[in-house]
């Protein structure tokens, strides 16, 4: 009797323990469950306002993938028609206003590789000189531009200075929550130095 007494103790000593432990329960953990995916569902952004200091660094690295999505070039034709496709993977028209997607589409790099033009040999990467912000959702994004024709090797370098105006929404589309989960799109894209369009280039 005295063993199942001294048993009891030592469990409820280790209950008591445990509980004093956990309680109180002062750190708050915010968890974003889902039970399944429903891709007509939309989730609507407010009460959140994040600090402005990483607010401006989430677009900054928001207009790199926005361009570099809109003009690096790859080898890969699969690759290049997946990614500017009009589809949900397609990261330029998940990105962009219809009206800035239209004038994407009627670039002439864009009109070749999407109409299966077979000979592509070029590759083209970005390297960026700077992103400037001129005014509320304004920047000037300057970079430059190295296209390589691969079957001579021959590169061609040109500098280019893009003003790119971005909006955001205030509810975004369940299939973008983690692609764009601050809803920010392109509502204007104008070249001012370089001339033309770089994916007009040749």
């Amino acid at each position: 009797m005295t063993f199942v007494l001294a048993g009891a103790l030592v469990v409820l000593v280790v209950l008591v323990v445990t509980l004093v432990k956990m309680f109180p329960l002062d750190r708050a953990q915010i968890f974003f469950l889902t039970s399944e995916q429903r891709e007509n569902t939309q989730i609507k952004l407010s009460s959140f306002t994040p600090d402005a200091e990483n607010l401006e660094a989430y677009k900054t690295a928001f207009l790199k993938e926005y361009v570099r999505a809109r003009n690096e070039i790859s080898e890969n034709q699969a690759y290049m028609q997946r990614k500017w496709s009009a589809t949900p993977d397609g990261n330029v028209w998940a990105w962009s206003s219809p009206e800035v997607y239209n004038q994407f589409q009627n670039t002439g790099m864009y009109i070749a590789l999407m109409n299966d033009i077979p000979d592509f040999p070029f590759s083209c990467p970005v390297e960026f000189r700077g992103i400037q912000p001129r005014s509320q959702d304004v920047y000037a994004v300057s970079f430059s531009y190295f296209c390589t024709n691969n079957n001579d090797g021959q590169t061609t370098r040109k500098d280019y200075t893009i003003s790119i105006k971005l909006e955001r929404e205030e509810k975004i589309a369940w299939a973008d929550r983690l692609g764009n989960p601050l809803g920010i799109h392109v509502v204007e894209y104008q070249v001012e130095g370089g001339n033309r369009d770089p994916l007009d280039m040749f």
